[in-house]
């Protein structure tokens, strides 16, 4: 979930290159890049027909809540009745958990100069991402205190869990997502998210939903939809006008999304944003 006031607005190409080949498009379908580390990589091309319409959807509000205009949020999940949100900027970051509306009830914060990113919980525990520490921080879900840190040799932006298929999903501000092991972090394939063939760049925020994948588009009010057995986008979704922009600086970009647990609604906020929006997303 990223940027950021500090950070150049020309984020088209990614920063750094993974040390594994890119996913490509061929003749409509996503080529998955599988890697491990004691053998060459492997590609396959996904399985799936030619993708069918793109659904064209709107947010409609069920309920405003209040939320911290204090908060550079940067990942935003909800665990059963509970919300963790991660913030970021060098000496403003932080983790957070607590009911959605309300005060958190657990908050940690991350000793500067790290820059806190996409959050995700895998049941007693979570992960917190940083943009460029090279660190991934693993915390007590409940405590919110840390365990222990691993190496991430990426730029971290978004996360997200598929726990039916054993993995976690993470952007860094591409067009690609890489599959990690949600243990290791270590990279187990990728996959070239398009709409018409094209890619998409500058994932964000991301949100796991069964084999979908929900990710914001930055800077921008812009969130896809993304088949990950294919790449494809399915739906895009336009959440405009939910923060009026005089109430916005430049830096305040929609970045949180939280899929409510048991039901088709979604949490939606932003960087500074006062205030949180529960919705769904309708037909155009």
């Amino acid at each position: 979930m990223t940027v950021r006031g500090s950070r150049p607005m020309a984020r088209g190409a990614r920063m750094r290159a993974l040390p594994v080949l890119t996913a490509a498009v061929l003749g409509g379908s996503a080529l998955l890049v599988s890697c491990a580390a004691d053998s060459p990589v492997r590609t396959r091309a996904a399985a799936g027909s030619a993708a069918g319409p793109v659904e064209q959807l709107r947010v409609r509000v069920l309920d405003v809540l209040p939320h911290d205009p204090t908060a550079y949020t940067q990942g935003l999940e909800m665990a059963g009745h509970t919300l963790y949100e991660g913030t970021g900027l060098p000496g403003e970051s932080s983790i957070r958990r607590g009911p959605p509306g309300g005060r958190p009830t657990v908050r940690a914060e991350l000793p500067a100069p790290l820059f806190g990113e996409g959050v995700t919980v895998l049941g007693p525990t979570l992960w917190q991402l940083t943009w460029r520490d090279r660190i991934a921080i693993e915390r007590d879900a409940s405590t919110m205190a840390e365990l222990r840190r691993l190496p991430y040799h990426a730029e971290g932006w978004g996360v997200c869990h598929q726990p039916g298929r054993g993995r976690l999903v993470t952007s860094d501000g591409s067009a690609r997502l890489t599959f990690r092991d949600p243990h290791t972090l270590a990279p187990t394939g990728e996959l070239l998210v398009t709409l018409g063939g094209r890619p998409v760049p500058r994932l964000n925020e991301l949100e796991c939903v069964g084999d979908r994948v929900y990710a914001n588009v930055w800077p921008s009010d812009r969130i896809v939809r993304v088949d990950t057995g294919t790449g494809t986008v399915t739906a895009q979704i336009d959440a405009s006008g939910l923060l009026p922009s005089k109430k916005r600086r430049p830096a305040e970009v929609l970045n949180g999304i939280a899929a409510v647990p048991g039901t088709d609604e979604f949490l939606l906020t932003g960087k500074r944003w006062p205030k949180m929006f529960r919705v769904v997303f309708v037909a155009r």
